[in-house]
């Protein structure tokens, strides 16, 4: 069953003048909107006023498309806390990307502040900048004022520190059947941070408004408090019945990418340190999901450490001395795991590469360290090849950090099909590289390499090439019976060899194969 969204088309450029074709409720949001914004950027801030992100949704059997009944959580007897509340939590991802929730129900406030102990915080999460992110969940339509909850909630939160922080996700893994100690909770919430922790930014949460609808209270003051640099979002959790089953889907509805280009950017940049140094660090994912998500380096990849960032030369020297002691402190294996995904040669354990870092320098210096950026302490070890790389691919990583390896790779992904889709393309007496792949589907040379190695259903895999124009030392036929070598069957399809090298004259660039995606 294929599901089928058919949704209204707005304009990306309206002329002057448009506004009055607009439903009242739309005409009332231009007017929040400051008369300084054009009428374009003015009628684009208003997207969030469309009755539904989805008018209509279909199942599609061929040619047939039936329509989907659209429901809500209370008419499916589903409740805010056991179920709304619960899906966010599995699915942060829903709040933006790369979210810890830090927990949830939380209403242990000072008794000073006056906030009553049945006010209960919904969601508090940590994004990958360091920033938290208030959550406030409502299975229907939200209150007139779910806005004014949410930012009596962020001035709470503003004032919490990392021992705070690290107390409350301890608790709530303990409430969920996790129990670790304090310096471990205080750990993993270092490390899901990108860079270096910023008591700066915890004092200006994000908010996250969840409802199945809004009222015009509710957008137009989101709208004039986005313009005062609050960050709110808002998002429409809608619900179908499919076949019987209930399908739910969360659609930001606000801000949009308009806004958040001319209207939250500008205001960030004029405000205060902390906000500037925010938009530098969202700028960028985290280096470590980058690189599990793009496929590199593969699980079991020998790292070496060389001290860089958040080091003087006296404290470099004094590391390297340290490691002549005993070799295995200079070692570690990758794994793919985004929360510790280096295990340590000298004591076995998991850590994330900054928290290891972190580790290294308190051992020798016996002092806390202050901002270190430890992706760029480990550097790939390109002399252990992996068996299923192949060597003059993988000789291309040498020198690279794994922060450098992930600004090489940020935007990459695993989703092979369209590989799949252009190997079917390439036509018989034409062979193209595993780099020039990966540069049309938007990946890198060595887990495209992989991925061809063991996929056993890859369409024309012999026709990829390493860069020098070799087969690659990795192939290896899915029928272990074959006894032919890729560079034989090229042959039959008319491609000449020098020797090992395949004619440069029947390779396909990049170019060529974008065009082949094309026809």
């Amino acid at each position: 069953m294929n599901s089928l969204e058919m949704s209204k088309p707005i304009s990306e450029s309206i002329p002057e003048g448009a506004e009055a074709d607009l439903v009242p409720g739309k005409q009332d949001c231009l007017r929040s909107v400051p008369a300084h914004v054009s009428s374009e950027r003015r009628v684009s801030r208003c997207r969030l006023h469309q009755e539904a992100i989805v008018d209509h949704l279909f199942t599609v059997m061929g040619e047939a498309a039936t329509p989907i009944a659209r429901t809500g959580l209370a008419a499916e007897g589903l409740l805010e806390r056991q179920h709304l509340q619960e899906w966010v939590i599995a699915h942060p991802q829903v709040l933006g990307e790369s979210v810890l929730v830090v927990t949830a129900e939380y209403d242990r406030w000072a008794d000073t502040d006056g906030v009553p102990a049945r006010d209960r915080l919904d969601v508090l999460g940590l994004d990958v900048t360091g920033r938290l992110v208030v959550v406030e969940l409502k299975r229907g339509t939200a209150d007139r004022d779910v806005h004014l909850q949410a930012i009596t909630y962020a001035a709470l939160v503003s004032r919490f520190d990392l021992s705070t922080l690290t107390q409350a996700h301890r608790d709530f893994l303990s409430r969920r059947g996790q129990n670790l100690d304090f310096d471990a909770c205080r750990q993993r919430l270092l490390d899901h941070v990108d860079g270096e922790w910023s008591p700066e930014l915890l004092q200006r949460p994000r908010q996250v408004i969840i409802a199945a609808d809004f009222p015009k209270q509710v957008t137009h003051s989101v709208v004039w408090l986005s313009e005062m640099s609050l960050d709110i979002d808002l998002i429409q959790v809608g619900l179908w019945k499919v076949e019987g089953h209930v399908v739910a889907g969360f659609t930001k509805v606000y801000p949009t990418p308009e806004v958040e280009e001319f209207t939250l950017t500008p205001a960030r940049v004029e405000g205060e340190a902390a906000a500037k140094k925010l938009q530098e660090r969202a700028r960028s994912r985290n280096a470590v999901h980058v690189l599990v998500g793009a496929g590199l380096p593969p699980e079991g990849t020998k790292l070496l450490m060389t001290p860089r960032h958040g080091t003087t030369e006296a404290i470099r020297n004094a590391i390297n001395a340290w490691v002549e002691e005993d070799s295995s402190r200079a070692t570690a294996v990758w794994t793919n795991n985004t929360a510790q995904p280096l295990i340590w040669d000298a004591d076995g354990a998991s850590y994330s590469p900054t928290g290891l870092a972190n580790h290294i320098f308190t051992s020798v210096t016996s002092r806390t360290a202050d901002g270190i950026q430890g992706t760029t302490w480990w550097d790939v070890d390109t002399s252990q090849v992996p068996s299923d790389v192949d060597s003059e691919e993988w000789a291309t990583l040498a020198g690279l950090n794994l922060s450098g390896l992930a600004k090489q790779l940020n935007g990459t992904r695993k989703d092979w099909t369209e590989l799949h889709t252009l190997l079917c393309a390439v036509p018989a007496g034409r062979w193209t590289t595993y780099g020039d792949v990966a540069a049309v589907i938007g990946s890198h040379a060595v887990p495209v390499g992989r991925h061809l190695s063991t996929c056993g259903q890859c369409p024309s895999p012999w026709r990829v090439l390493n860069a020098a124009g070799r087969v690659s030392n990795g192939f290896q036929w899915a029928d272990q019976t074959r006894t032919d070598t890729p560079a034989e069957v090229l042959g039959t399809e008319g491609v000449r060899f020098n020797g090992a090298v395949a004619d440069a004259e029947k390779r396909l660039g990049p170019d060529a194969l974008r065009q082949l995606l094309d026809i």
